[in-house]
């Protein structure tokens, strides 16, 4: 019998444990974790895309149970404008009134949590424990024994060594096993960033929609951002997010600048204007970073022991989740016998540095769009020379796609969790002007299949990886299954932007939502298609053009719609 030895306990951690002991309950795994649980932990506002790692790990009804606020977007004072503007993963006005605790469906499926990180690491630690992972808190790691690129046996503080088929490092920022296995990480990132937080009792939400709704509020200073988030019916969690030089620069203790922070932001100040501030005051460094590498002979790294982004886009456990998911269905297959388990490792670094790194450019171009950073011209100027970000709509669109539209999730086409639509409309607002589609300035398109070659690439399903059908192409992938493969053969008797229209929307009426929404998305995949060379696109004058363009707002990117008091 195999067993998995695991560096820290957190969701990375207990996501690769419980998913391990899921799907191969004989293996022998062991959890280390330092602290006893639950503990306070910054990185509370989550992504929908969590949701079905949590109900795949059987602990949906857990999290239900907690009463988390249910995240429906979050609500920014950024960019170009002192105006605020709502990014929303559902319509306010389409979020329905529903008892809790709710289950795993409907619009549950496209909203998020933000959660006490006391409370939900716990749930996910008990849930790794009751599926018969060896959970030893307070257990803290005093050295990892290597050979070579091999782990040998971690060392506790009582001098015990646990040794493993494989070994999982879990611990976060601390790295433990990355700095023993000697790997050197990038820091790509202009800007280095401390955060400064606190919890407060009893403040007011900016916003409440439905039951259980809310939104995340990032508000821009002249200086920094600061997060408030509801973490529970009474509790909040509110930071600050400021360079470090500037900090240094200040000559000010943390918890004063702090302080002053949350004073002077006008619509924060007000929501917590009778509550009460918990006085567990903490700081971090959180400036981006990712490994060389994220696995060896015998070991793997996951969540922020093998890479970190800025927090701006409420990716953290997102990235842990999907990572550690990823890593759990490498070691099963492996433990299965799979004929290249080298090749799956390769993958699963691939994989997790690309998601990584695309969050990382993604938040630097976050940053340079500040209008409102006043006072760090600087750093965001340095950001922008380093980055070559000083380009129209349509240039940042593409730099941002450099990493490629395509990761781990291989129907989506997006980067960092924000498909092309918003990737367009994001470039276009903090540019100043107008991106422009192939799908709306072109009429004809013609499939480009030339000098491809078919091949499998991994995917995630049920415990298992399963190898699918895709094209390949100068190192572009195309996949060649589900909704693509529709694309695919509609495109091999379809040219014409008006009778591509008609398809689609026999296409859409087999997809789950409104077919207007579902039309839009497959344009969308036609647009990825077309900018990665699958299609070629061309306007015919004598024929008919159907404009396609990036709206100003959406239903679910526009203007802040809230009550005249949440806009103090």
């Amino acid at each position: 019998m195999s067993r998995t030895a695991i560096i820290g306990g957190g969701p990375g951690g207990s996501t690769v444990g419980a998913l391990l002991k899921k799907y191969m309950p004989e293996m022998d795994v062991v959890i280390l974790e330092r602290e006893k649980f639950p503990r306070d932990h910054v990185g509370e506002s989550l992504l929908p895309t969590i949701n079905p790692v949590l109900n795949e790990l059987g602990c949906w009804d857990d999290m239900e149970a907690a009463d988390f606020p249910i995240k429906i977007g979050a609500t920014y004072r950024w960019g170009q404008s002192k105006d605020l503007w709502d990014f929303e993963f559902i319509p306010g006005q389409m979020f329905k009134d529903e008892p809790r605790p709710a289950e795993y469906d409907g619009q549950r499926t496209i909203t998020a949590f933000q959660v006490d990180r006391g409370i939900y690491d716990q749930i996910l630690l008990e849930n790794a424990r009751k599926k018969g992972c060896d959970v030893r808190e307070e257990t803290r790691v005093k050295k990892v024994h290597r050979d070579g690129d091999r782990v040998t046996g971690i060392e506790i503080e009582s001098g015990d060594i646990i040794e493993a088929d494989h070994y999982i490092d879990a611990s976060g920022y601390s790295g433990i096993l990355r700095k023993a296995m000697d790997v050197p990480v990038e820091e790509p990132s202009g800007l280095r960033n401390v955060a400064f937080w606190d919890y407060w009792q009893n403040t007011e939400w900016a916003v409440s929609i439905g039951v259980g709704g809310t939104r995340v509020q990032v508000m821009s200073l002249g200086y920094g951002w600061l997060w408030f988030i509801p973490i529970g019916k009474t509790r909040t969690s509110i930071g600050l997010v400021i360079p470090a030089e500037y900090y240094k620069k200040t000559g000010k203790k943390p918890r004063e600048i702090y302080e002053q922070a949350v004073r002077e932001e006008p619509l924060i100040s007000e929501l917590i204007k009778n509550a009460t501030c918990e006085d567990k005051f903490a700081t971090t460094k959180d400036w981006s970073f990712a490994a060389e590498r994220l696995h060896g002979e015998n070991w793997m790294l996951v969540g922020e022991s093998g890479g970190f982004a800025d927090p701006v886009l409420t990716a953290g456990l997102t990235l842990t989740h999907a990572g550690a998911r990823h890593a759990a269905y490498t070691l099963l297959e492996i433990e299965r016998g799979h004929a290249d388990p080298k090749g799956l490792k390769e993958h699963y670094t691939k994989t997790q540095l690309v998601r990584v790194n695309q969050h990382i450019q993604f938040a630097d171009f976050w940053y340079k769009g500040n209008g409102q950073f006043t006072d760090l011209r600087e750093y965001t100027s340095k950001i922008a020379e380093d980055s070559g970000l000083k380009m129209t709509a349509d240039e940042a669109f593409r730099w941002l796609s450099t990493g490629g539209f395509l990761n781990d999730t291989l129907l989506f086409a997006g980067v960092a969790e924000f498909n092309i639509g918003s990737l367009k409309m994001i470039s276009q607002m903090f540019c100043g002007n107008d991106s422009t589609w192939e799908v709306g300035t072109n009429n004809w398109f013609k499939l480009n299949l030339a000098g491809v070659k078919e091949i499998t690439v991994p995917t995630l399903e049920d415990g298992r990886i399963l190898e699918v059908p895709c094209l390949l192409r100068d190192g572009k992938i195309l996949p060649k299954f589900g909704i693509f493969n529709d694309l695919i053969e509609m495109l091999k008797t379809k040219r014409q932007m008006a009778s591509i229209r008609v398809a689609m929307g026999e296409i859409a009426e087999g997809l789950m939502g409104e077919q207007e929404a579902m039309v839009d998305y497959l344009l969308e995949l036609l647009e990825f298609m077309v900018l990665e060379g699958w299609v070629v696109a061309s306007l015919k004058e004598d024929l008919p053009l159907i404009p396609y363009r990036t709206p100003d707002e959406s239903p679910n990117v526009h203007p802040n719609r809230d009550p005249l008091k949440a806009k103090a």
